[in-house]
């Protein structure tokens, strides 16, 4: 019994421990969104924002909302390209979900996936919906 206790224990800090280091292919991540009509796209394992008329300083604007939501980082990108990616971790696991925002041509596309399962239970949609808010898109 204890040996299948130790066997589950391990399983898990392995599996955790898997979560929060495995590497990052940033080059599948930092990838422009999808060009669509304005609209909210949801999926099952992420949701994709599209706003038109964006001003030219909204993605300033939400990269610095973006780094301020915990857990959240700038992974690739940068404001003056265009193109910006961001990793947020779940507060008790550390699943990453990549969410990347694109300007261009006064639309804002905002992508946000996660990396592990099959479902993201709407998290991404709330975190976008929440970002775009703060912005007034």
């Amino acid at each position: 019994m204890r040996l299948v206790i130790y066997v589950l224990l391990l399983g898990f800090v392995a599996f955790t421990g898997y979560v929060r280091l495995a590497p990052t292919d940033l080059t599948r991540w930092n990838v422009a969104p999808a060009a669509r009509p304005a609209g909210d796209y949801r999926q099952k394992s992420g949701f994709l924002a599209v706003r038109d008329l964006a001003p030219a300083d909204t993605l300033m604007q939400l990269a610095q909302i973006a780094v301020a939501t915990p857990r959240t980082r700038l992974v690739a990108g940068s404001v003056d390209s265009g193109l910006v990616t961001f990793v947020t971790r779940s507060a008790l696991w550390g699943f990453p979900d990549y969410t990347t925002a694109q300007l261009d041509k006064g639309s804002l596309r905002i992508f946000g996936r996660l990396r592990f399962g099959r479902s993201d239970l709407g998290v991404n949609e709330a975190r976008i919906l929440a970002w775009l808010a703060a912005l007034d898109l």
